[in-house]
């Protein structure tokens, strides 16, 4: 996803401090593709994980791996990211690559070895920390980052390119066209920006030296642990590179912005050519975003969120803003608590939950999310991303039919 999703960005929903980062980059990767044989499997949400072929596999020899991240050449030419140091080598760490290659059934000298031309990014390091004076979440001003005509034209034109694919897509996933385009466009704006970050290097860094200032610094480490020990897994099991692969300064890689964890479980070879490559087939980036919404319960035909009024004084807001973005709510006790509704929302039949904008100085925005509107927000755990999501799929939507 791209850095104005990370959790530490202050415009995110506080439901964004509880799970791991998916992703955030804002330059251009390259990579090299591979040709391999694998299983596919999906996962399930946060706790979801259903581990591929790959993952059980020797080092030596490494057969090769379609999970994997393909290296591509870069079409354009790929800027030098920021450099940092020599990655510090101590007994943790030695400690650390013994028992990863135990686990993961590596060679621990390939992990060394590679472990030992990584660079401790210091840059990555302050990226994640919470910003150290807040600004006020305004919804208004984080839309207008992703509603806007550059980003709409892009996804016509990326719809148009690929219809054919994401009419297949939702065909056999059910997740609508639209909502594919509108993730690809707010994670990396079509493929322009994926990020310039070595992944080994960033993961790296938030392995082995992320900032304990953060106030969840064990939690976000374990996560950045894991997330390396699937990189190391992935990249040795294709022979790709893992000194070429960028990407954010959180780890996540290509067009749909996949963490590592996220590629081996939910990434697909769409395009049916052998291989999964995120970054150079766009036609594997759709595919592997609507698996990845249909491994989340993603229910088709299910609208996202309706219009809710809510009345000054006879409102229950604290009962209902308690399960923040959790549909929790039947459409009845939704009401009973001072919520109102109209039309098609009466008629809904799974759980509500009360999604609250805040605008700054200004009043407060409101919908009714679904459990649809959840299953966004388990790409990003922000209910700001989730309607940026939205509103930018409808704006190219509109967009589409205005231009026939």
């Amino acid at each position: 996803m791209n850095a104005f999703n990370i959790c530490s960005q202050s415009i995110q929903h506080k439901s964004c401090k509880r799970l791991a980062f998916m992703g955030l980059g804002l330059l251009l990767a390259a990579l090299t593709s591979i040709t391999t044989v694998s299983a596919q499997s999906t996962q399930d949400p946060a706790k979801r994980q259903k581990v591929s072929s790959a993952h059980t596999s020797k080092a030596k020899p490494q057969p090769r791996n379609k999970n994997a991240p393909a290296q591509k050449q870069s079409p354009r030419p790929v800027r030098k990211a920021a450099t940092g140091m020599p990655l510090e080598s101590s007994a943790q760490t030695e400690a650390w690559v013994l028992d990863a290659a135990r686990r993961l059934q590596l060679d621990p000298n390939w992990i060394k070895n590679t472990l030992s031309q990584a660079q401790r990014l210091p840059s990555v390091e302050r990226f994640v920390l919470p910003p150290s004076t807040p600004t006020a979440k305004n919804w208004a001003v984080y839309r207008a980052r992703f509603i806007e005509p550059t980003r709409i034209r892009a996804g016509v034109r990326f719809w148009q390119n690929h219809r054919s694919a994401l009419e297949r897509a939702e065909r056999e996933y059910g997740v609508p066209a639209s909502l594919i385009v509108g993730i690809i466009g707010v994670e990396t704006l079509y493929g322009q920006n994926t990020g310039n970050f070595r992944i080994l290097d960033a993961l790296a860094t938030l392995t082995f030296h992320f900032p304990s200032a953060h106030p969840r610094a064990a939690a976000r480490q374990a996560f950045f642990q894991g997330e390396l020990e699937q990189f190391l897994l992935l990249t040795s099991r294709s022979g790709a590179d893992p000194l070429s692969i960028r990407g954010s300064y959180a780890g996540a890689m290509g067009l749909p912005q996949f963490m590592p964890s996220s590629w081996a479980k939910f990434a697909v070879d769409f395009d049916g050519d052998g291989r999964i490559d995120l970054f150079g087939s766009p036609t594997d980036a759709i595919g592997s975003v609507a698996n990845y919404f249909k491994a989340f319960d993603w229910r088709p035909g299910m609208p996202t969120h309706y219009p809710v009024r809510l009345t000054p004084g006879q409102t229950q807001m604290d009962n209902l803003l308690a399960p923040d973005i959790l549909p929790t709510f039947s459409v009845a006790s939704f009401v009973s608590q001072g919520a109102e509704l109209s039309g098609a929302a009466l008629q809904h039949t799974g759980p509500l939950a009360l999604i609250e904008l805040l605008n700054g100085p200004d009043a407060p925005s409101y919908v009714a999310g679904t459990e649809n509107f959840y299953a966004i927000t388990r790409y990003n755990w922000s209910s700001y991303y989730a309607m940026a999501v939205i509103d930018l799929a409808e704006a190219v939507t509109r967009e589409m039919q205005n231009s026939r």
